[in-house]
């Protein structure tokens, strides 16, 4: 049996780490997505403990139902939120999706929602760490 392999993204939103976890053509667990079904609204503070167990047990089902790497397309932007992934049933690796602040308020244009949450990503960044993993490499 291979070495399960939880991927996750690493950028800003609107960076592109959708666009690229699609292009994997692996399982992904978003969890914008679990946000909307769950309550129909992108944020909602109260319910953030349940959109990340429900991610978690979506991640453990993936893997438990054969999948051997698995993409989460979340912002991971603090080193907080990647090690909150770390388990022993898998090894983390990162796909960092390095676009710039600049381009991903370009891309918001619009979405006035969205660009106070860029601003606040961009200035909590933390970059990966040689202790946290390495990127992946497929």
């Amino acid at each position: 049996m291979n070495e399960n392999l939880l991927i996750l993204c690493v950028g800003l939103p609107r960076s592109g780490k959708s666009t690229w976890a699609r292009q994997q053509n692996l399982p992904i667990v978003n969890p914008d997505s679990i946000r909307l079904a769950l309550h129909g609204q992108r944020f909602q503070s109260l319910a953030e403990p349940f959109v990340w167990a429900i991610a978690t047990v979506m991640v453990r089902a993936l893997f438990l139902a054969g999948h051997e790497r698995i993409v989460v397309d979340a912002t991971h932007t603090t080193k907080k939120r990647r090690e909150f992934w770390k388990d022993k049933n898998w090894r983390c690796v990162f796909k960092v999706i390095d676009t710039s602040k600049e381009i991903c308020l370009k891309r918001a244009e619009g979405d006035a929602e969205i660009i106070p949450v860029i601003e606040r990503m961009a200035a909590q960044f933390e970059p990966l760490t040689e202790d946290e993993g390495s990127l992946y490499a497929p």
